[in-house]
């Protein structure tokens, strides 16, 4: 399994291109990668550019991001998928069914990564131990709404709706990418 972590929104144009820039920023030092597709998306189309600016805002130069739609190889090298929304999770798995057990939103996974213990990397990987210290952490965490897991698209508001959706994802990231950096 790649040490690759997938991101994934609707078009690959707002939220989950914001999540691969903010996530490639705070992991810059981990040994992963980050991409992003969209269960709609249509092939090499730029990002919002209300996105852009958010992305361009970690230092990295977004003009050359191109919206990718998620195919079955996509997930295949994945080794966590983060999506948007839990309907977008639900698409990965019945586009990939075997990436099940790897696939979550970004917020359900950042509940657990924060009461998830060291994980214990073994011969499977950095990204499987991550994935197995979050599965055990699932039964001590309690439930949140539905709701809670979804993040908003911000696609038709302004660019502060955009730069507080960039908040809430970087916020979910900070114990992704701690728990991460304990693992490796």
């Amino acid at each position: 399994m790649a040490e690759r972590i997938l991101f994934v929104c609707h078009a690959n144009l707002c939220r989950s291109p914001m999540a691969e820039y903010l996530a490639g920023k705070l992991m810059a030092k981990l040994p992963v990668e980050v991409f992003s597709a969209g269960t709609a998306a249509v092939d090499g189309h730029p990002m919002h550019p209300y996105a852009a600016d958010v992305a361009a805002g970690t230092g990295a130069d977004p003009h050359a991001f191109r919206s990718r739609r998620l195919s079955p190889r996509h997930l295949a090298e994945a080794g966590l998928v983060l999506a948007a929304s839990r309907r977008h999770r639900a698409l990965c798995v019945s586009l990939a069914p075997a990436a099940l057990h790897r696939t979550f939103t970004l917020y359900q996974f950042a509940r657990f990564a924060e009461s998830a213990g060291r994980p214990a990397v073994g011969a499977g990987g950095l990204l499987p131990a991550v994935v197995r210290a979050v599965a055990e952490a699932r039964g001590r965490v309690q439930p949140a709404p539905p709701e809670d897991d979804d993040i908003r698209d911000p696609v038709r508001g302004t660019p502060e709706d955009f730069r507080r959706c960039a908040h809430r994802i970087e916020t979910a990231l900070l114990p992704v990418a701690a728990l991460i950096e304990a693992a490796g």
